[in-house]
């Protein structure tokens, strides 16, 4: 992708114009605006997703030639051990389901940013120095480009950080590494559990290129979750996790997932435990232990079907409705 260099406003304008085309045009995501009735270029001259879901990932990788905006500019580059500490934004609507600079799509409801000069896409560390809480992001876009702001987050990474009705907050920023293109959700949401768990940068950096580390697939994912204590012989909560399916009158059930982590599992109970009695199920696979989670029973598939439509909203796009005989975990 590459970035036209715009001197003036009025030429910046009409730069926007073609980005509808393509998204090699420059980006219109001049970030850092108290709301979007005060940025002019807000939404404007970016593809608009309308499909059901918006996808995770995707683009492509990008650094980008030096450009210009509203006077300032802007050098993106390659940036090992890149740790700063400055002012974070963020942004929501006026940008969702836009396409980014790197050709991804935009959705507030998943932890994202942009950054004006680091590589696209990237994982970032950000500590809000306020709080002490912390994010892993997926940096796919460009801005803030309002005064020294550091970093733009989504919607929702600025809720995870707690700053959101504030609108700013100091951070520090840390850059992990290079993101891959072909992202999931759920890969980023295991290196969020790993820094619940206290894992360090080393580690994370270690994470960010195992492409295998998987956490449950969600677009809405509550991080701050507590992690289950694996030191209860029946994990989480005790009264939900058994060796054994337990025997119930009712003849429905929501198969959400199989895992081999219990910690993946345990982050996929608490995201649909709201829908009905939900269980992990532990059995004995041909590679070690297997965790299924679970909805129900319910008395009518129609109670189901409720609980289903749960499952597949929080992303779980395998979650079926079945019968509750026969009661059995594939080995496959």
């Amino acid at each position: 992708m590459h970035f036209a260099k715009i001197k003036i406003w009025a030429v910046l304008a009409a730069a926007l114009s073609l980005a509808g085309c393509s998204h090699h045009s420059y980006s219109s995501r001049h970030h850092g605006f108290a709301s979007a009735s005060s940025d002019p270029f807000a939404g404007k001259g970016s593809p608009y997703y309308r499909g059901k879901k918006i996808p995770f990932g995707g683009g492509e990788y990008h650094v980008g030639s030096p450009y210009q905006v509203a006077g300032r500019w802007f050098t993106p580059r390659e940036e090992p051990g890149y740790d700063k500490t400055g002012v974070a934004s963020w942004y929501g609507e006026a940008f969702h389901r836009r396409r980014t600079a790197n050709g991804e799509w935009f959705d507030m409801n998943t932890l994202t940013a942009a950054s004006a000069t680091l590589p696209l896409p990237s994982y970032a560390l950000v500590t809000n120095l306020e709080n002490n809480r912390q994010v892993v992001v997926r940096i796919n876009d460009r801005g803030p480009f309002v005064g020294t702001r550091l970093i733009d987050l989504s919607k929702r990474a600025a809720d995870e950080l707690g700053y959101r009705n504030k609108g700013k907050a100091h951070v520090r920023v840390k850059l992990i590494g290079p993101a891959p293109t072909d992202d999931s959700n759920q890969h980023m949401l295991a290196l969020n559990q790993a820094v619940k768990n206290g894992e360090g940068m080393r580690q994370l950096v270690a994470m960010s290129q195992d492409t295998s580390a998987r956490a449950p697939q969600t677009q809405v994912a509550k991080i701050e979750t507590p992690k289950p204590s694996v030191q209860q012989a029946t994990f989480v909560p005790p009264e939900n996790v058994a060796e054994q399916p337990q025997q119930s009158d009712q003849t429905y059930m929501v198969r959400v997932a199989i895992f081999h982590s219990l910690d993946n599992a345990s982050v996929a109970y608490s995201q649909v435990a709201s829908a009905g009695p939900t269980q992990i199920i532990k059995a004995v696979g041909a590679n070690g232990p297997l965790y299924r989670v679970q909805i129900g029973p319910f008395n009518s598939p129609d109670e189901a079907q409720i609980a289903l439509q749960t499952a597949v909203n929080s992303g779980f796009d395998g979650a079926r409705v079945i019968e509750t005989q026969p009661l059995q975990i594939s080995m496959k």
